[in-house]
């Protein structure tokens, strides 16, 4: 009787033990389902989507359904321990460990004065999605602007004076060089910005 006892209480152990390694792995990878966009997926992960495009190896934001994304960034390869290097390598007499090591490294971004008008979503003739594949009418308070992408790449997170963080999530056939349109969520908002020339900070 203590046998079958001892077993099973081994058993148990074992499966719930198991389990809870396999829960606690987070997934690394994501299948696209219809109506994705790399916007929403971005955000669903809490990354960026410039980081998106540069782990799946992306030139443009198009994706398709069943298409497989990494959401997180790929390990780097490990280099050759000391083990690994030819016996005939003869030893360098400085070492590395004088480099400095920096860690919590600010962000990279260029500084750009541009000419600023806004917008809404809520225009005759207007679908409200942005060339990016934002829905501007359910998605009222989006920080997105609209950009010319030669001069500021889709997808990029912008810092406007006055306005806060946003994606360059959209395009315009009046927006060209260092001009930008910025969302609002109502008409009264939009009138009130009018036209501006700002500061921006274009996060690379």
């Amino acid at each position: 009787m203590k046998k079958i006892v001892i077993t099973m209480i081994t058993a148990c152990f074992l499966v719930f033990g198991f389990s809870g390694v396999s829960s606690a792995a987070a997934p690394t990878t994501y299948k696209v389902q219809k109506g994705d966009t790399l916007w929403k997926i971005a955000k669903k992960h809490k990354v960026t989507v410039n980081q998106l495009k540069s782990w799946n190896s992306l030139k443009k934001d198009m994706i398709k359904p069943k298409q497989v994304l990494k959401i997180t960034k790929p390990k780097a390869k490990a280099t050759p321990t000391k083990k690994a290097v030819s016996k005939k390598a003869a030893p360098s007499k400085k070492v590395a460990t004088n480099k400095k090591v920096t860690t919590n490294k600010k962000p990279k971004f260029k500084t750009m004065t541009v000419k600023a008008t806004a917008y809404t979503a809520g225009c005759k003739g207007c679908s409200g999605i942005t060339a990016t594949g934002i829905n501007l009418k359910k998605n009222p308070n989006a920080k997105v602007i609209s950009v010319d992408p030669k001069v500021i790449p889709l997808g990029t997170k912008v810092y406007v004076d006055g306005y806060g963080e946003a994606i360059a999530g959209d395009t315009g056939g009046v927006i060209k060089g260092n001009k930008i349109d910025l969302h609002m969520p109502t008409k009264k908002k939009a009138f009130s910005w009018g036209v501006k020339t700002v500061k921006i900070k274009v996060y690379q």
